[in-house]
């Protein structure tokens, strides 16, 4: 089995100004970069499972976001990061799908792929809803904020919460 990061994108790995779809507006949260290689260092798959409903919304079309995500991967792997895989669902809350975070099917559908050991592996993100799986399976949630949470660790940024996992 195969250990995992669970990760947000918008506002956990890229700075989130609203329905992110444009190359030229990618700016990565400073630390993110370092974060990432400590955790894929330290054995880790990383996953990104993100909502886009700019797509939903008519915003920008799935040609955009595909364009975007692209050029994402590329400049993460040009750092020798590889995210092993992007779940994605274009829905907004009024389709009621079952992919929408905080629903699980994304989760489900990467846990399955790549037989992941969820009792060995966190969920990061900038919302509440990002650590949905926390909820219901054996996996650990950090909340990136700078504000208290009962309920998930807290980090400021997702340098810090790969500190926190890899006890660095």
């Amino acid at each position: 089995m195969n250990k995992a990061i669970f990760l947000d994108r918008d506002g956990t790995i890229n700075v989130d100004y609203g329905y992110v779809h444009e190359i030229d507006k990618l700016d990565f949260i400073p630390g993110v970069i370092d974060g990432l290689k400590l955790l894929q260092d330290n054995g880790y798959l990383l996953i990104i499972v993100t909502n886009q409903s700019g797509i939903g919304r008519g915003m920008f079309d799935l040609e955009a976001y595909n364009k975007f995500n692209d050029y994402m991967l590329e400049q993460l792997e040009k750092e020798d990061i590889h995210i092993t895989d992007v779940f994605m669902c274009p829905h907004i809350d009024q389709d009621n799908c079952e992919c929408r975070k905080p629903k699980l099917k994304l989760f489900y559908d990467a846990i399955k792929k790549y037989d992941i050991d969820i009792a060995n592996s966190y969920a990061i993100g900038d919302k509440t809803r990002d650590l949905s799986l926390c909820n219901k399976e054996n996996i650990k949630g950090i909340l990136i904020t700078d504000k208290e949470n009962d309920d998930y660790i807290c980090k400021k940024t997702l340098y810090d919460a790969a500190k926190f996992i890899c006890n660095k």
